[in-house]
């Protein structure tokens, strides 16, 4: 029987020891991460410490000359790197989960498949992890240049959600973490997994963080990392378009998230019967020639009309 979920390990990780310091877990569907795996391995000749692997994995139906050429890349790795290949998608919480499954690390790094860093990135996180006597810590975002002018939109809402030094998301707590630029114990992880019942679009790793903060101490550090793969305004909707149903299960799981501004919006537009006029009015400003910070805004209330639309 083919195994559902298929390893190749370099050469180096054959060799290497049984355990690592840190292990760099990159889920991918469609993305190409090689770009990121080739910085990391060079980053990673620099670490001071001689304890870090890394693993990509591809979450099914994957395409076959995309995946071949993440194997190559995985061979060619100087330091332990492997690529786990699933049969069938398994979605980001299941994703994330497998590559902790297979890790080797004492910590676990997650990174999204289209991140770039800066040199020294990993010696900033090996660095901060010996230092913490926290559980998880979160490195942010840095700022994101639109490559082109569709990406415009993109870069705008990032920059207006997610860019945000670590004091002032110091002072948000698990509301401030995202699933990518986060580094997690593994004995705190073993405990606390990814929830794999956000099946669909986002939302999954607000709902780690909030369930995470409730038995484990969470900080914030600045070891920012860049996402490079924007996305077009059509993209960008169509994805949200996909999110309502773990909306409604983060605030049914966690109904102190009522409290944040998106939700509240959220909870206006379905108690005020405004959830269709929401969302057309939403995405017809955020396919609109308004000025960019219009659209964004006009994205935050599409997204908040699906999120309205999916609840009881």
């Amino acid at each position: 029987m083919t195994p559902l979920i298929q390893e190749r390990a370099n050469a180096a990780s054959k060799a290497g020891p049984g355990r690592f310091s840190l292990s760099v877990l990159i889920p991918t569907y469609h993305d190409d991460p090689t770009a990121l795996l080739q910085a990391l391995d060079a980053d990673a000749q620099d670490a001071t410490l001689n304890g870090v692997e890394i693993l990509l994995f591809d979450d099914g139906a994957p395409d076959a000359a995309l995946n071949a050429a993440m194997g190559v890349a995985v061979d060619c790795c100087a330091r332990p790197a492997r690529l786990l290949t699933a049969k069938a998608n398994l979605g980001r919480s299941a994703a994330r989960n497998r590559l902790a499954a297979r890790a080797r690390g004492d910590w676990l790094l997650f990174l999204d498949a289209d991140m770039q860093i800066a040199p020294g990135f990993l010696n900033a996180w090996l660095d901060a992890i010996r230092a913490t006597n926290a559980q998880a810590l979160f490195g942010g975002y840095a700022p994101v240049a639109a490559p082109a002018r569709a990406h415009r939109l993109h870069a705008a809402l990032a920059h207006a959600s997610d860019v945000k030094a670590g004091a002032e998301r110091a002072q948000e707590g698990a509301f401030a973490v995202c699933s990518s630029n986060l580094a997690v114990s593994a004995a705190a992880f073993a405990t606390a997994a990814f929830d794999e019942g956000y099946t669909a679009w986002g939302w999954e790793d607000v709902d780690w963080a909030l369930s995470f903060a409730r038995h484990f101490a969470l900080a914030h550090i600045d070891n920012p990392a860049r996402h490079g793969g924007l996305e077009t305004p059509d993209r960008l909707i169509e994805k949200f378009s996909r999110s309502g149903a773990n909306f409604a299960r983060l605030m049914e799981r966690h109904p102190e998230y009522a409290a944040r501004k998106g939700a509240q919006l959220a909870l206006t537009l379905k108690r005020r019967g405004l959830t269709t006029a929401a969302r057309i009015a939403g995405r017809t400003a955020a396919l609109s020639p308004l000025p960019v910070k219009a659209r964004v805004l006009g994205l935050k209330l599409y997204r908040a009309a699906i999120g309205a639309e999916a609840l009881p």
